[in-house]
């Protein structure tokens, strides 16, 4: 039965068409079972993921999310001069500078003077920038944005560190928006961060912090996780935060139709289902066979949700993850 919210959305924004990319090579837990040393079946066991993708040293985080713009304008039979604004919603950033919303346009063939800007809150920046984008499209200042996520975790994984090593996997994906007709939007959003946890999940380098002229370490370049923490400090907050998020959309569980959260672990996943009561059928899980791609995790959830028929208009779908900072977010939508 089709669950309606009983006002308009808050913020009118809709969906137009989403796109994902992914890396050519696709590896698997057996061949990372050889990796480690370990019996046939460890990593899986381990990690819950049977496979995942990796990019190759000469593949280009922009490059990737090039192809997720294109097969999104494909999806949507839309030109690439009717978008007039790109946002790239990454964690990690091509290079410091220029900001890595120029290369994706560069990448991508778009027209010059096309606007772009990057936002990023980790592994929840696709939220971000979908708050964003809705409240640009309802000013008017733009009509058809363009909301690129991609992350090559590969390039930043301690493989000396177990836990953190086996749970990445790379892409890109895209989502194009526009204000729509009035039906579709955000009904509620919420997020909140949570900075004595900034140090749980880090990549030190790449900024101001850490460089060969203020001191560094080659592992700064890495991606740092103390697993256990972060996971208790974070499942000591979503109760809470979920029911805060419901109350705000003035839904309940029942009525949510989708749940796209983000793709953070198998033991994350299993916490939303037994803690936060999220039947599995109402859940996109799609951690097996991509991993957790960081901010890419959600727009990929998201297609995912598309392609499979679960983003439908008139049944509300909730979006949710944690991220580093610690961060929090989600959002309600009326597809």
């Amino acid at each position: 039965m089709e669950k309606t919210h009983s006002d308009s959305p808050v913020t009118k924004c809709k969906i137009i068409a989403t796109g994902i990319a992914l890396p050519s090579t696709c590896v698997t837990s057996a061949e990372l079972d050889s990796r480690f040393g370990k019996a046939v079946g460890y990593v899986e066991k381990r990690c819950g993921i049977v496979h995942r993708y990796h990019a190759s040293l000469h593949d280009s985080q922009a490059g990737l999310a090039a192809q997720a713009l294109h097969q999104a304008l494909k999806a949507g039979s839309l030109a690439p001069s009717s978008i007039d604004l790109l946002i790239c919603a990454s964690a990690v950033a091509v290079q410091a500078l220029p900001c890595s919303a120029i290369h994706i346009l560069k990448a991508a063939g778009m027209p010059s003077g096309v606007a772009g800007f990057d936002i990023n809150s980790s592994c929840v920046s696709f939220i971000s920038a979908l708050e964003v984008a809705a409240g640009l499209l309802n000013s008017g200042a733009y009509r058809r944005i363009a909301i690129v996520s991609a992350d090559l975790a590969s390039r930043g994984i301690d493989w000396s560190h177990e836990e953190s090593s086996l749970i990445f996997g790379d892409g890109a994906a895209c989502a194009i928006v526009e204000r729509g007709n009035g039906r579709s939007g955000i009904v509620a959003s919420l997020i909140e961060m949570y900075p004595d946890g900034s140090e749980l999940c880090e990549i030190r380098a790449g900024g101001t912090r850490c460089n060969p002229r203020a001191g560094m370490a080659e592992n700064d370049f890495l991606f740092h996780m103390q697993g256990y923490p972060l996971f208790r400090y974070a499942s000591s907050l979503i109760e809470d935060y979920f029911a805060r998020l419901l109350q705000k959309s003035g839904l309940t569980l029942a009525d949510i139709a989708t749940v796209v959260p983000h793709q953070a672990s198998h033991l994350s996943l299993e916490h939303m289902r037994k803690r936060l009561h999220v039947p599995a059928a109402t859940m996109v899980d799609i951690y097996r066979h991509y991993g957790n791609q960081v901010a890419a995790s959600i727009p990929t959830a998201l297609h995912e949700a598309v392609n499979s028929g679960r983003f439908t208009p008139g049944n509300p779908v909730m979006l949710i993850g944690t991220a580093a900072g610690l961060t929090l977010a989600g959002m309600v939508l009326l597809p």
